[in-house]
């Protein structure tokens, strides 16, 4: 009996003995990821808006140039785009003639007007006009004399006028062309200060809460890198653009600053915000799933997916929102290769 015990005692010892190599080598199959950790830290943050506009002059400068008179561009100076100093010739009209006519019979009732004037006065010395004659003599001239020099101030009294710039700046509009006929009143041209200029942005609507004039922003021409030029927003508009579904705000270029922009460049625009106190992680430690923001952080050798919200990206670093504390580690390499609760080893 004895003998029969030790034989089923070595039996099972050396059953356990075989299975041990199984045992770790079912241990060492358990999956795990190697990954790549940083700590979560808590830094203060600027929320930030990027718009997209472009440059314009000031509406506030812009001088519009009417033709006082009907008539035919004889020359025309300048071309759209050009900058031109004041005083400088813009173009030149040649009087139509039903203006000049116009103005030789204004000249001629005036005339007519003064002798009746002074035939009436004559006549109540003798007696035979009124006061009241007089008086409505009087009217007539005033009202001659005041159409003369209202046809005087249009220039219609002569036969060819030149148009000169009333200031510096840049031809931004040019309606005319040598040899057109136009009437008067026609907008030849639009000059604007080349000093005086504004970023002309668009934003979200549903972003028109957060942006108030006098917030500051830094302008930058898209396509000419190294440039920056602060400024603060002027105006914010109260309607969506119906070209851009935009709501469009203004922001002026210092003057001092204006030499270093082209008219008419694409701009980009970021506006500071609001800065706070947030959690912050490298931007490879965030991954998405369904439109849902999460990351992993490491507890106890083990991955634990944890969902966040996002708010602020600048390319390296993410702000966060979440159930973290500073100094917790995230996964930042591999995390791509991971599930919730897969054990992770750290590289050194």
């Amino acid at each position: 009996m004895n003998k029969f015990f030790c034989y089923r005692l070595f039996g099972a010892m050396m059953a356990m003995v075989m299975l041990l190599p199984c045992v770790n080598v079912a241990r060492a199959e358990t999956p795990s990821v190697l990954v790549e950790t940083a700590a979560v830290e808590e830094q203060s943050v600027e929320e930030a808006l990027t718009a997209y506009g472009v440059l314009e002059p000031d509406p506030d400068q812009v001088i519009s140039l009417s033709l006082p008179h009907a008539g035919l561009i004889n020359r025309v100076w300048v071309r759209l785009g050009q900058r031109v100093e004041v005083g400088a010739p813009l173009l030149e009209i040649i009087t139509a003639p039903e203006a000049r006519m116009q103005f030789l019979q204004a000249k001629s009732a005036l005339d007519y007007a003064q002798r009746e004037l002074d035939r009436t006065k004559r006549l109540v010395e003798e007696q035979l006009a009124t006061t009241a004659q007089l008086d409505a003599t009087k009217k007539r001239l005033q009202d001659a004399r005041a159409t003369l020099n209202a046809l005087k101030q249009r220039s219609q009294g002569v036969e060819k006028e030149t148009l000169r710039s009333p200031m510096d700046g840049i031809i931004t509009r040019l309606d005319l062309a040598q040899g057109q006929r136009v009437q008067a009143d026609t907008t030849a041209m639009l000059i604007a200060a080349e000093q005086r200029l504004i970023a002309r942005l668009g934003i979200e609507p549903e972003d028109l809460a957060r942006v108030r004039p006098g917030t500051p922003l830094i302008v930058s021409p898209v396509f000419v890198p190294g440039i920056s030029i602060s400024t603060k927003v002027r105006e914010v508009h109260a309607m969506i653009d119906p070209k851009t579904r935009l709501v469009e705000i203004l922001a002026p270029i210092p003057e001092q600053k204006s030499g270093q922009l082209v008219l008419g460049s694409r701009v980009i625009g970021r506006l500071h915000l609001i800065t706070r106190k947030s959690m912050v992680v490298p931007r490879s430690a965030v991954l998405t799933d369904k439109g849902r923001a999460y990351v992993y952080v490491v507890e106890a050798g083990k991955a634990r997916r944890v969902s966040v919200t996002e708010f602020i990206d600048d390319g390296e670093h993410i702000a966060i929102d979440g159930p973290l504390t500073p100094g917790d580690k995230v996964v930042i390499s591999g995390n791509y290769e991971l599930t919730d609760g897969m054990a992770v080893r750290e590289r050194p």
